[in-house]
This record gives structure tokens, C-alpha cells and sequence, in this order.
């Protein structure tokens, strides 16, 4: 089914993190990997520099897996090399209303068949705004 193994850890980073597995969600990345989700300066990440080890990568897994209710659908999904890139939608229901971001995840593996880096590229000031118009609707 997968051509790859970085499609594969791919598919199977959106299990576990749907699923709320936080211990096999982790055990899918290398010892000092990288998650950049997303790419850049983000309230999710003040210097844009990334979540490098698994002590930080299991810390952003708190921040933002753990309490989200999100829903994760890989629309394509193109593997190359020792990498994968796929195009992803994703909502996350709050207060029973829906978020929902388009972007674009990047995996790439080791040769231990593990992920190194997790690149994610979406606009957060887009989901700021969303989040905004939810709010303002409340007033």
C-alpha cells in the first residue's frame, strides 16, 4: 500500500495522533527530530526555531494534540527519497464549531525507519482569524 517508509510513518503519525496515542505517535521520531508545525515563528513555536528532541516534541504534543477533537485527511499524499510530502486538511471542532486549516506536511525518515523531521507549512494567521470570527459570534 505504501511506497515508502516515510509514507508510511506518515499515515501512521495520523493514527496516532487522531487516536490520542501519544507513546506511539513519539515512538515514530528519531531521538533528536524536529517537528515544525507550523513552519516558522507561531505562537505554537516564539522563535520558529522548531521542537528538536523528544522531550520538546512530547511537549507540543500536549500543546496541541492531546485536548484538540480533530479530524485528519490526507487528500495526497507523494513520496520521494527518504521523504513524503502530503496535502492535508484538517479541523478541530471548538465549542461545536469548526476550524479548518489546508497545509502541506513534509516527513522525513532515517535509515532506522525513523521520523526526523516533521515540517508542516499552513498559515496560523489564518487560523487566528477564524478563531476571531467564532469569538465575535459569541458577543
Amino acid at each position: 500500500m505504501y511506497k515508502s517508509k516515510a509514507q508510511e510513518l506518515s499515515y501512521l503519525s495520523r493514527k496516532f495522533a487522531i487516536g490520542k496515542n501519544k507513546e506511539a505517535w513519539l515512538d515514530l521520531f528519531a531521538e533528536d527530530a524536529i517537528v515544525q508545525d507550523p513552519v516558522g515563528v507561531s505562537p505554537l513555536d516564539e522563535a520558529g526555531n522548531g521542537h528538536i528532541g523528544k522531550e520538546a516534541i512530547a511537549a507540543f504534543y500536549d500543546m496541541t494534540i492531546a485536548n484538540s477533537n480533530i479530524t485528519f485527511d490526507i487528500k495526497e499524499s507523494i513520496p520521494c527519497g527518504d521523504e513524503c510530502a502530503n496535502f492535508v486538511e484538517i479541523s478541530n471542532e471548538i465549542n461545536g464549531a469548526i476550524i479548518a486549516t489546508k497545509m502541506i506536511v513534509i516527513y522525513r525518515v532515517n535509515s532506522d525507519d525513523k521520523i526526523v523531521s516533521l515540517r508542516a507549512f499552513w498559515e496560523y494567521k489564518e487560523l487566528e482569524s477564524q478563531l476571531a470570527k467564532l469569538l465575535s459570534v459569541g458577543d
